[in-house]
């Protein structure tokens, strides 16, 4: 199977390895599979028996044709080891009659974006192989929180790579922010900028397509290379969870094999809710795909209008890794809804003026799988609470946004199929505000709202996040947004 770019200006048609490696096309856009492989139910039926890396490996292996399944199946049983998920990958628990939480955060960050990258180091790392490369890859990530310390942690020592990492100084939690500032590793480095996640991720784009910055870079050994969901590699391992969760919804006897379930997800840069959509598109009988935003919700407006306007306030929530207005994955949803010339136009406009407008069939296009909704402060709150109280489920904020889309979209639809939402973090990445949503006083450090958490709920502190107070900061610089390919080359000049 090859890939070619969202925009089709590049020409490029490359394999899975060639792609994984350099991240971006060379147009600008965002790489996507010639066609979308099968799952057929008998396919779904031998995988119920299987482990989560023998599933895994069974669906990348339909994408990465050019990795071998063995090489596949040696790379997910270490990504997906005991040690590595204490807590399994990707349980589904129920959470409430008829909701059911695709638990994704009990890996070594304790964020979703674990599953994705503890296996896609793996695939770069033979990427660089197949493809003969003996340069080192330089990893630029742009993080609204999760996506850097999951980042660090999976390409932590990984030989002929180094990370860098980027994050609004203002726009983690606490704890995310001790994750990144005390990650260990002789490969790695952290960043902050003075600005948003927006200024982050147009700060990485603007560096991969700088031919002054890549020219520079290769005179010193290294090439551009991404961890962000903008890389095939990073996206399609997410796909593999929700056919993982099918199965266990087969196996727990909540369904029979056909039924369709519904998923909702917390949403920022659109890779995890469109991973579902591949699924879909393979064959996986999903229905509803309902896209759950913060206040930050300019998905939401899409969906309804389809007038993408980024033009808009922009709102530091309890809920930062949504905290976004540039969902870069959309590009690949518009290109298999619009087509590639519409989606340059699109993408176009976007950076011109920072608005685009879908027409209404590629509207009803989208209409077949997504609708959004999304939830305020308050109402990511009083979830919170509600769902501690009344069923003993304690969710993080980001899920917290989730189940309340999830409980609007049953409500106005009385749609009551069995409904999937991602659950994206550990309670404890948030203490604070979890803590303050259940009625208790916010303390005034928030590494103290772990401890605290723990008092209240008697649930534990996972195991990436205990005794976080007392590792040794390393990263404390801070730049300006216009400073970043400075603090690159300072990064690779040692």
């Amino acid at each position: 199977m090859n890939y070619q770019s969202t925009r089709g200006k590049s020409g490029e048609s490359l394999e899975s390895a060639q792609i994984i490696k350099q991240g971006l096309a060379l147009d600008g856009g965002l790489f996507i599979p010639d066609e979308i492989p099968t799952l057929t139910y008998d396919e779904i039926e031998s995988l119920r028996s299987l482990s989560y890396p023998e599933r895994a490996a069974t669906i990348l292996s339909k994408y990465l044709t050019d990795y071998t399944y063995e090489e596949l199946l040696i790379d997910c049983r270490e990504a997906y080891c005991d040690a590595s998920f204490p807590g399994g990958a990707a349980p589904v628990v129920k959470a409430k009659d008829g909701i059911f939480s695709l638990e994704l955060w009990h890996g070594p960050t304790a964020a979703f974006k674990d599953m994705a990258l503890q296996i896609m180091p793996r695939l770069l790392s033979r990427a660089l192989v197949k493809t003969g490369e003996e340069r080192t890859a330089l990893i630029l990530v742009a993080t609204s929180g999760d996506t850097g310390k999951a980042a660090l942690e999976g390409y932590k020592d990984v030989d002929g790579i180094k990370i860098m990492v980027f994050y609004p100084v203002d726009g983690v939690s606490r704890v995310q922010k001790m994750q990144m500032a005390t990650q260990t590793g002789s490969n790695v480095n952290v960043t902050a900028i003075y600005g948003n996640f927006d200024d982050a991720q147009t700060g990485v784009k603007k560096i991969f397509s700088d031919s002054e910055a890549v020219a520079y870079l290769n005179e010193n050994g290294y090439f551009f290379s991404s961890a962000n969901s903008i890389n095939w590699g990073r996206l399609a391992p997410q796909i593999v969870y929700y056919v993982s969760a099918y199965c266990d919804m087969l196996n727990s006897g909540e369904i029979k094999m056909g039924d369709k379930i519904n998923v909702c997800v917390p949403t920022g840069n659109f890779g995890n809710i469109f991973a579902a959509y591949l699924a879909k598109l393979m064959g996986l009988p999903l229905g509803r795909l309902v896209c759950a935003s913060n206040q930050n919700n300019i998905l939401t407006d899409f969906l309804s209008t389809g007038k993408y306007d980024r033009n808009r306030d922009f709102h530091c929530t309890m809920s930062p890794s949504m905290d976004i207005l540039i969902s870069s994955n959309l590009e690949r949803l518009l290109t298999l809804t619009a087509g590639k010339e519409k989606t340059a136009e699109y993408m176009a406009d976007l950076a011109s003026k920072g608005v685009y407008e879908v027409s209404a069939d590629v509207k009803a296009k989208i209409d077949e799988s997504f609708c959004g909704y999304f939830a305020d402060e308050s109402e990511t709150a009083a979830i919170i609470k509600k769902y501690f109280n009344e069923y003993s489920y304690l969710p993080d904020t980001h899920t917290s946004v989730a189940l309340c889309a999830a409980e609007k979209y049953i409500a106005e639809t009385g749609d009551n199929t069995p409904m999937i939402v991602a659950s994206t973090a550990s309670p404890y990445k948030f203490a604070a505000d979890v803590c303050a949503s259940l009625g208790l006083e916010k303390p005034e450090d928030d590494l103290d709202a772990l401890d605290m958490l723990v008092n209240a709920t008697g649930t534990e502190i996972p195991y990436p996040l205990k005794d976080i107070a007392s590792r040794t900061i390393r990263f404390t610089e801070t730049v300006k947004a216009c400073d970043m390919l400075d603090a690159v080359k300072k990064y690779v000049n040692g």
